[in-house]
């Protein structure tokens, strides 16, 4: 393990441009492996995570150019051409993204494979993903509790089906659509509330016949109609939300920082954390607004800012569910005190992920209390640190403790960065180009 330590800095001041948005970069290796004709991604996540999904992709029949000194992907298509059985066990590493995504994906498609990824993967629940595809008529042999490894058993014409998510999820939304690709007549999938939307941005993007329609009492009912012709379109990933949250939080808390942010997905579906930060009076603008592959995107400037406590719309946790770790952290430096609740999606992530915040902040100083799926931090004064949190394999807790690291009064160690690198490469030398002090524990 490769531990890091992050010391308090006087403050953030530059330029940084953050990498490729991971939602995105999934998503674009998977349609243009699927589209007709050929795709070239620019911008595109190079971390662990995204490499993982196209592996996996190539192992199946996919032909992904990696790039040389351009940095641009090129994808020839299968269009009307099958995915097949890879000849080994597929290992996805650390990403749920792509063990949930390609499940729907190669269930469309009569082969088997065999999934596999490390320990904080083979934990992480799957059964609310095989249940609305075996409906369709994909099969699954798995380990115990629906788990990693896995034998996917796909067929050529699935049954579509109208699902209703239990909980909103865009993982699980996204599974049934891509299955839905390969299911004769209109796959429906209604979601307690709106997720993020890039799998049927894109989509429709590419050509598919897909409508998204909010009813009355919140929910989202999304119809794809089967077998549509997708057409290869060149991608330009924008950077990730959730990356630009540990800068955008950074700035907030380290005095005398004034930080912009380039290019930016400002997905309304993405920018909980921003909306819920500008209401703590946080100094956030949104710069040059415009659009990029059907997203939009924008230039985000900070500046340090007195920070106060509130209470997180329950509605609008599923617009940000990646960043409550950070957020955690901007509400310790926060005047009174911060009430998060319907926060049960962060207990199968990565790691228990609610669990790992509360632990982290009792170890830095900051009053905390957990329950089954709230969280209240108390702020109003400066967290202490001179510790080591545990990262239990988690890239968002590593990177959230060591931006607290930057303005409490003593350095916030972490025991492991490697996971770092599946969604955010290169976040410690980016983090010290504009100040801060991330080295080697």
């Amino acid at each position: 393990m490769t531990g890091l330590v992050s010391k308090p800095a006087s403050s953030l001041k530059g330029t940084a441009r953050v990498p490729g948005d991971k939602s995105i970069s999934h998503r674009s290796l998977m349609f243009g492996a699927l589209a007709e004709g050929v795709t070239t991604v620019t911008g595109l996540l190079e971390g662990e995570d995204v490499l993982r999904t196209a592996a996996a992709l190539t192992a199946m029949g996919a032909a992904i150019e990696t790039p040389a000194a351009t940095g641009v992907w090129r994808i020839r298509g299968l269009g009307a051409a099958p995915l097949t059985s890879p000849r080994a066990t597929v290992y996805l590493g650390n990403s749920g993204t792509s063990a949930r995504l390609l499940m729907g994906l190669a269930g469309g498609y009569p082969l088997q494979a065999v999934f596999t990824g490390d320990d904080s993967l083979s934990r992480r629940p799957m059964g609310r993903v095989i249940k609305p595809l075996s409906q369709m008529g994909v099969r699954f042999e798995t380990s115990d509790g629906d788990r990693m490894p896995l034998k996917i058993i796909g067929a050529d014409n699935l049954t579509p089906i109208e699902y209703t998510l239990p909980v909103a999820s865009a993982q699980v939304k996204s599974a049934i659509l891509l299955a839905g690709l390969h299911a004769r007549g209109n796959t429906v999938v209604t979601e307690p509330s709106p997720t993020r939307d890039h799998t049927e941005r894109m989509l429709r993007f590419l050509g598919a016949d897909i409508t998204s329609v909010t009813q009355n009492d919140g929910s989202n009912v999304i119809t794809l109609k089967g077998f549509p012709k997708l057409v290869a379109r060149d991608f330009t990933v924008p950077s990730d939300p959730s990356s630009a949250a540990f800068l955008t939080v950074a700035a907030l808390i380290t005095k005398d920082s004034d930080v912009l942010i380039p290019n930016v997905s400002v997905n309304p579906l993405r920018a909980g954390i921003y909306e819920t930060l500008r209401e703590m009076g946080g100094d956030i603008t949104f710069e040059n607004p415009r659009e990029a592959s059907g997203e939009p995107v924008a230039d985000i400037r900070v500046r340090s800012s007195a920070l106060k406590g509130i209470t997180v719309p329950p509605a609008r946790v599923p617009s940000m569910i990646d960043e409550f770790p950070v957020l955690s952290v901007a509400a310790s430096f926060a005047e009174g005190k911060t009430y998060m609740s319907d926060l049960a999606e962060l207990r199968v992530k990565e790691s228990d992920r609610l669990a790992a915040i509360a632990r982290g902040l009792a170890q830095t100083g900051v009053k905390a209390e957990m329950g089954e799926d709230t969280l209240t931090v108390h702020g109003g004064q400066t967290p202490q640190g001179g510790c080591t949190i545990a990262a239990n394999l988690d890239h968002r807790i590593a990177m959230s403790f060591l931006i607290m690291g930057l303005a409490a009064k003593e350095p916030v160690a972490i025991d492991d960065s490697e996971t770092i690198g599946t969604s955010f490469p290169g976040f410690a030398g980016l983090m010290n180009a504009l100040g801060a002090g991330i080295g080697p524990a």
